[in-house]
């Protein structure tokens, strides 16, 4: 396996980093909605939650459609690159969940436009899909080179640390409890990713019927920290 460079790693760590200026921390990912119905109210089932999202949510689709994605970037494959950008979209249950794809989607372009190393033929493409999140993802790690496992436990981790923000706000918890489920959850991060690696397109999938009920209440939540 080829060696991250220094560089390379440190524009890894930015690219997760929660300070990436996507508006990823303004998302709780239907979170916000278990806590209100009961559901996560501790330590223990937030836990529970967040690691049970990973690997039933984010390894069987987003992550999966973010390593095919990097290879068509490679190319570019236009045409594959619209056809998972478009399953995406048509896999996001309710309003919330496409518009937070969208968002960050549009943001990490605009961000990527930014950057010496930008490809502007490549982020021309990307802006004109509109790009997803996962899509839009795979183009930054294009742009910097990175093998797939590493991008993928990069992306992980990203959404890893904002879903425990999230917990610390909306249950709430303790800075202590919030290390310990980042622990659990960066302990689950490489069986997630080897499963996304390995999902071919009619394995991917986005079932999840639970987690969009919730989306949906949380449309009309009363009181509510956070878009999603």
């Amino acid at each position: 396996m080829r060696e991250l460079s220094p560089t390379a790693l440190m524009m890894l760590m930015q690219l997760a980093s929660p300070a990436l200026p996507v508006g990823g921390f303004s998302y709780s990912e239907g979170l916000e909605a278990a806590v209100e119905h009961g559901l996560v109210h501790d330590e223990a089932s937030a836990q529970t939650w967040l690691i049970d999202q990973l690997l039933l949510v984010q390894a069987r689709s987003d992550l999966a459609v973010l390593a095919q994605a990097m290879a068509a970037w490679a190319q570019p494959d236009v045409p594959r690159l619209q056809q998972l950008n478009d399953w995406l979209l048509q896999t996001r249950e309710t309003h919330e969940m496409r518009l937070q794809t969208e968002q960050m989607g549009r943001s990490l372009v605009d961000w990527l436009g930014n950057q010496a190393q930008a490809d502007a033929a490549r982020l021309s493409i990307c802006a004109a899909l509109p790009p997803t999140w996962p899509v839009a993802f795979a183009l930054a790690l294009h742009t910097h080179q990175a093998p797939v496992r590493d991008g993928l436990l990069a992306s992980a981790f990203g959404w890893a640390e904002n879903m425990v923000q999230a917990a610390l706000k909306s249950v709430p918890l303790g800075q202590r409890s919030g290390q310990r489920i980042l622990a659990a959850l960066s302990a689950a991060i490489p069986e997630a990713v080897a499963h996304a690696m390995g999902l071919s397109d009619d394995a991917r999938q986005a079932f999840a019927p639970r987690l969009a009920i919730l989306s949906a209440r949380h449309e009309t939540q009363y009181s509510r920290l956070f878009r999603s």
